[in-house]
């Protein structure tokens, strides 16, 4: 069984979303179900029919993340610096032919969410930071094509 690499707050993150779902959206979409089929004819009852299909996804979405959760990796980001990019690191990039500056943090592929600047240890950008430090260039092959960027800042909080 292969293992994830997580951070702490993502593992934390998962924790509070499963408690969620088992204790408010599970019992919730019970209920709404028992509603729903006391309303009669279950073949034409869309109401019916709608909590069953948020029901699946709820328990669906339940099974995602205990299966990711027992198979992570915790990594406490607290203790690991250093001068190159590694898990959990927060990294400034300044694209060479833009001049735009963006900052990633690079974390378990779960609790990746480009808005919040969390990218995959997977992604494309993050594989082609890993091991390079401050005044390296690195070039990310990605779907949209090839681009150039200088790590300008490596930060460890």
């Amino acid at each position: 069984m292969d293992r994830y690499p997580m951070t702490r707050e993502g593992h934390e993150t998962l924790t509070a979303e499963l408690k969620h779902l088992t204790t408010v959206e599970r019992p919730k979409i019970s209920k709404e179900i028992g509603v729903a089929r006391d309303h009669g004819d279950l073949k034409e009852n869309a109401e019916y029919h709608a909590a069953k299909e948020r029901q699946g996804h709820i328990e669906a979405r339940i099974a995602h993340i205990e299966g990711m959760l027992s198979r992570a990796e915790v990594i406490d980001t607290s203790v690991l610096g250093g001068v190159r990019v590694k898990f959990g690191a927060r990294v400034t990039l300044e694209d060479i032919e833009t001049g735009e500056f963006k900052t990633y943090r690079i974390v378990g592929a779960e609790e990746a969410d480009i808005k919040e600047g969390k990218i995959s240890v997977t992604s494309p950008v993050s594989r082609a930071l890993i091991n390079h430090e401050v005044g390296d260039e690195v070039k990310v092959h990605a779907p949209g094509g090839t681009r150039t960027y200088e790590i300008t800042d490596i930060v460890w909080k």
